[in-house]
């Protein structure tokens, strides 16, 4: 019997041009049977610590002061068993070729957007996939990326991807700690030293998972899976 799962997906580092040449594309994905216990959980560690439900828990607010209940964020990914990780690690933006391959930097977005997603997809299955608001283009960006999507998956009734869709993270607890996850890989894979509780943290993130962060894992890879696309061999 199929299942539908949401897929809740965000980025760090996108534009072409800005202040890191590392760029992650990640999502972290679901049943959406489970989605409204894990939603619930996430809240019950946020008040557990003393932080209101509407605190919204992201990558650059961790801190000395917060890292215990970001640990207990981190440990609570991996003891839940329907919650997994994905990302795809752009190490360096400025090797990047776009005339070459008569593409523009959105083009090349949306292909790794797919590169990214791919592995997630099984077509016995349907998805439901959330990504967050980062400007006002995102609306005309997410109806693309709906149509790149079930163009590479020949999904052209809409039958595996149902629906890609806009949403504030701060109303989403999983879309959150994706945010976190995403975070740490991009702060590892920038080689950032400049704060240590985002350093125990990233530690905490490769022992439990067993990989350095900085390398693609196993393309089966099924809790943390990380993929590592270099410029100068993909074009």
């Amino acid at each position: 019997m199929s299942k539908i799962y949401n897929i809740y997906c965000d980025e760090s580092c996108y534009l072409q041009n800005d202040i890191s040449r590392v760029m992650v594309i990640g999502a972290i994905w679901c049943p959406k049977s489970q989605v409204k216990e894990i939603n619930n959980d996430l809240r019950l560690i946020k008040t557990e610590h003393g932080f209101p439900v509407t605190f919204e828990t992201k990558w650059i607010k961790v801190s000395p002061a917060q890292l215990v209940f970001y640990q207990e964020l981190v440990n609570y990914f991996f003891s839940n068993n329907h919650l997994h990780f994905r990302a795809l690690i752009v190490p360096d933006k400025s090797k990047l070729r776009h005339e070459d391959y008569n593409q523009t930097h959105d083009d090349w977005y949306y292909k790794m957007y797919f590169d990214m997603l791919k592995i997630i997809f099984d077509p016995e299955n349907q998805y439901q996939i959330y990504v967050d608001i980062k400007d006002t283009r995102s609306a005309i960006k997410v109806a693309k990326l709906h149509d790149v999507l079930c163009n590479n998956l020949f999904d052209f009734s809409r039958d595996i991807i149902e629906k890609v869709q806009i949403v504030r993270s701060n109303e989403i607890e999983i879309m959150q700690l994706t945010d976190l996850f995403i975070g740490a890989i991009c702060y590892a894979n920038r080689g950032l030293t400049t704060s240590q509780a985002k350093l125990s943290l990233i530690e905490l993130i490769r022992r439990k998972s067993g990989y350095k962060l900085t390398e693609k894992t196993l393309f089966r890879a099924d809790k943390i899976n990380l993929f590592k696309w270099n410029a100068q061999e993909n074009g």
